[in-house]
């Protein structure tokens, strides 16, 4: 009995240390959209982005994409767009509108290269490019499965931080998913960000600046 307990505690040892280095993997294959660190305080930062291209629809926060507003977005880079061009995907998977609130717009980063050439239409009604407007931004990071309940608690938080470092934002926030739906809850990674009015008080410079110019994993 002990040496089964053994051979079961191992097994699913094995399991998990397999289960992080795949989720690992997969999210360090995608090209991820570019920014600098300005300042980071444990999971909290002020990030520099430039500005980005998406390919957005509507969809439901809760609906973790079932709704059918991930799939069109997928078909797009599948093919689904006048150039008939398949697209690599990319991070993070942006839910932009008012967290807390159902209805949000989905959107994928389009790749660098991509959008330098000039992304193909789409061909699907629903589906749309646009661009999302760089600038300095407050982010909080955290594990687990993305709702609106999680997304608005992360963003009070937030907030709070913000307020304690003299920052002042925008009413509206935006969340940021960087893993596949297999991925485990305790393993995803998760962003609220929330774009920095230019009023807000500037991060003092050379603290923690430019720690980072694209997403890395910890």
């Amino acid at each position: 009995m002990k040496r089964a307990m053994i051979y079961i505690t191992g097994f699913l040892g094995v399991a998990l240390v397999g289960t992080v280095a795949l989720a690992m993997a997969t999210r360090a294959g995608y090209e991820s959209a570019k920014y600098k660190v300005i300042k980071s305080d444990g999971s909290f930062e002020v990030r520099e982005y430039p500005d980005l291209m998406l390919v957005a629809t509507d969809s439901k926060m809760d609906s973790q994409g079932r709704d059918g507003s991930f799939m069109r977005l997928f078909r797009y880079i599948s093919g689904a767009n006048e150039a008939d061009q398949k697209i690599a995907m990319t991070t993070p998977v942006f839910m932009e509108g008012e967290i807390g609130k159902s209805d949000v717009s989905m959107g994928f980063v389009m790749p660098k290269e991509v959008a330098a050439k000039g992304a193909p239409d789409p061909k699907a009604e629903g589906v749309k490019l646009r661009k999302r407007k760089g600038g300095r931004f407050a982010v909080v990071r955290f594990p687990g499965k993305l709702d609106s309940k999680l997304a608005k608690e992360k963003e009070t938080e937030l907030r709070e931080w913000m307020k304690s470092q003299g920052l002042e934002g925008e009413e509206s926030a935006e969340a940021a998913g960087y893993d596949p739906p297999f991925t485990p809850a305790a393993l995803r990674r998760n962003e609220i960000l929330i774009r920095l009015k230019v009023s807000s008080k500037e991060t003092e410079t050379g603290e923690s600046e430019a720690v980072s110019e694209t997403a890395k994993d910890s």
